[in-house]
């Protein structure tokens, strides 16, 4: 009869982790609200990257002055709007540039805030306490529309300026998470027995800080998303986003306002989308959520 085989510390450290992801995905399966986010998003995906082989008309250019604010029908699904371009068409549209938008901000914000939040945690000192948190609280004194406004303003309107202006308006809660996660980091074990050994800053900042602190960034950057298409939805409603022939979905409620009594489901599709994009973006944020923090776990 043979003997079983050794458990080894590298057999243990190769499994924990694999039953730790195991456990984290059965959580997340276990949330209903989490898993429905998880399927409008991966939907907005799908339509957006499927955009062309979805809308059967062109959103800008196939317009139908014979059937201006039509209703729902078989050519049109969604009826027209107030130049006779198919509804459903620019919904599918909107959706790229939604998506576009959400991934633009968040991620000049990730990229920008991130890497500041955790050398400027990590280093502490006059750098951290008197320049970057001061210019954070500064930024953070303004609502983030109202920043991405005057910033969008600034920058002369277009859809990829407002973008830059929501990142730089969403930057600062990244540097303040990452700063918090990184001061907490910093001082644990695993950390001062590389510092003890000669590991460089940058190194443990990379290797050790930025890993360890991702959990909780994902779970912002997520929620950021939702916040994002709201906010270019905003900007776009107020001719500061998106061109007004292009399919946005805040265009389309902009003039959708001036056909509310005669026509108001020119309102309700886009704005149908934008509560179902932003409910499922916080609903998968609620459930990574419930994945990494130790004290939800069931």
């Amino acid at each position: 009869m043979s003997r079983p085989l050794p458990v080894t510390a590298a057999v243990v450290a190769e499994t924990l982790p694999q039953r730790q992801r195991w456990l984290g995905l059965r959580r997340f399966a276990g949330n209903r609200m989490a898993v429905i986010g998880a399927l409008i998003i991966a939907l907005l995906i799908l339509v957006a990257l499927l955009a062309p082989l979805l809308a059967p008309h062109d959103p800008v250019f196939d317009q139908d002055y014979s059937n201006i604010l039509a209703g729902p029908s078989a050519a049109h699904w969604m009826g027209t709007d107030d130049l006779g371009r198919d509804i459903f068409s620019r919904m599918v549209f909107g959706a790229r540039i939604s998506l576009q938008a959400a991934l633009i901000a968040v991620g000049l914000a990730f990229c920008v805030g991130v890497p500041i939040g955790i050398a400027s945690g990590y280093f502490r000192g006059f750098w951290d306490e008197w320049v970057v948190m001061r210019i954070v609280d500064a930024l953070q004194a303004f609502p983030s529309l109202i920043l991405a406004l005057a910033l969008s303003a600034a920058l002369g309107g277009g859809f990829y300026n407002a973008m830059v202006a929501v990142g730089i308006g969403f930057a600062p809660a990244f540097i303040r998470l990452a700063r918090g996660q990184a001061m907490t980091i910093r001082n644990l074990d695993y950390v001062m027995a590389a510092r003890s050994v000669g590991a460089g800053h940058l190194r443990i900042m990379w290797r050790y800080v930025l890993p360890n602190a991702m959990a909780p960034l994902v779970i912002q950057a997520t929620l950021a998303m939702g916040s994002a298409i709201i906010a270019e939805a905003g900007l776009s409603y107020l001719g500061l986003g998106a061109r007004p022939e292009d399919p946005s979905w805040g265009s389309m409620l902009h003039i959708a306002q001036g056909y509310l009594n005669s026509n108001p489901t020119l309102a309700l599709w886009p704005g149908i989308a934008i509560f179902a994009v932003v409910l499922g973006f916080n609903f998968l944020g609620d459930g990574i959520r419930e994945v990494f923090d130790p004290k939800l776990k069931r």
